[in-house]
Parts: C-alpha cells; structure tokens; sequence
C-alpha cells in the first residue's frame, strides 16, 4: 500500500463531496422529515428514504452519461421515488416539493463521520481540493455551510467546467488550473465508475471510499472509513 501511494511524491489531493465528505443520506433525511411535515404528507419517512436513495443513485448514474438534464434528474427521483412508496402526487406538488428540497438542503451539514479529521490531517502537507458532479449552486452552499471552505484550495464543479466525471477533461481542467502533473495527485472518492476510474485514466491515484457499498474490485485501494485513509498516510 505504502509502494502505490508513493505518499512523498503526492502534492496534491482532490475529494469528491457528496458521500465522501458531506453526509448526503443524513441530510437528505433531514430534509425529507422537514418536507413530510410542511407538506403533511403521510408516509413511513424510512420506507420512502430506501426507494428515495436508490432512484436517486439511479438518476445520477444517468445524468453522469449525459442521457439526462438535470431538471429532468430532480423532478423524476422525486416522481418515482413517491410512486414506487405507493404515494401519488400532482405535478404541482412534485415541483413544490422539489423546490422545498433544494431550498432546505444546504440547512442540513452533517459530514461524513471522520471527515473533518482527514483533511486537517492531510491540509498539514497536501493542498486540497473538491471534484464534484453536483450542481454549481448547491455544492458550493454545502461547502460554505459545512465549514469545508476554509480546507479547500479550490471546488471544481461540473456545472462550471461543462464536464462530468468519469470525462478525463474535468479532472484535467482542475489539474490545469494549479499546473498540476497528473501523477503527484490522488482522488478521493465513493464511486468507481465517476471518481476512480475517472482519475485512473488520466494517470491519477486514487482511493476508494466505499459508502455506498460497491462491489469490490482492485482498481485501487478500498477503504470503508475515512479513518483508514489517514492511517495509509501514517504508514
């Protein structure tokens, strides 16, 4: 492990957001509960956020291949997700829902456990930066709100760039930035299929962070905690 990080050589390290370091699912829960009760909609919050969180992935494994907008992707998760909970809505209530979402989202920033940890650890020798597929907006009141900003040197978004991950060319774009080489960098990040290989192909490391429970796979390192990182660093 010490032999493929080649920890001496990295200069810089590039974090995925949601599910990485910002704990989506809590949030998203915490939203939810808020809605449920503005909107006073009678369903299991539990039962609804296990169908929520698997269209939701759905959705944005479409949006990464660019088959889908991304008003498209926020109106059908919600869509699908409250059919599917047996759970039917107007097109009214879908687009106020919709609304409150992404209005109450960024109210909610409760990180991923050992976060907060890891990259104070790692800001000590390695700039850091975010990499992220979500939506401009969004993603920056989440850094902002969560006390993240001050840690990162810069947050790429694909909204800005025009580009998301896996697409070599927004990893490339946040190298461009800083005159990076793409070897002393590593990613950081949830998903295989947008954050490791996405950063493999342009010759980047990368580290796995297995919240979501992915297959396994030997790409890269795989850790399950944020603390398992850190003490890859300590080796």
């Amino acid at each position: 492990m010490r032999n493929y990080l080649n920890k001496n050589l990295i200069t810089d390290i590039f974090f995925d957001l949601d599910h990485t370091l910002w704990d989506f699912n809590e949030n998203s829960k915490h939203t939810f509960s808020k809605i449920f009760k503005i909107k006073k909609i009678d369903l299991e919050l539990e039962k609804f956020l296990k169908v929520y969180n698997i269209v939701n992935q759905k959705y944005w494994k479409l949006y990464r291949k660019n088959l889908i907008s991304h008003q498209y992707l926020r109106i059908k998760r919600l869509e699908e997700s409250f059919y599917l909970s047996g759970f039917l809505l107007s097109s009214n209530d879908l687009d106020q829902i919709n609304d409150l979402y992404i209005r109450l989202l960024t109210s909610f920033n409760n990180l991923i456990p050992g976060s907060l940890d890891l990259i104070k650890f790692l800001k000590r020798n390695y700039r850091l930066s975010i990499i992220t597929n979500g939506f401009e907006d969004i993603q920056l009141k989440k850094v902002k709100n969560s006390g993240l900003k001050n840690y990162f040197d810069q947050v790429i978004t694909a909204d800005k760039v025009g580009f998301k991950k896996p697409n070599p060319k927004i990893f490339k774009k946040a190298l461009k930035k800083n005159n990076l080489d793409s070897s002393n960098c590593l990613m950081i990040g949830d998903t295989v299929e947008a954050d490791i290989i996405g950063a493999l192909k342009i010759n980047m490391k990368a580290i796995h962070f297995n919240s979501n429970n992915e297959k396994k796979h030997k790409l890269c390192p795989i850790v399950y905690r944020l603390i398992d990182i850190k003490r890859l660093f300590c080796d």
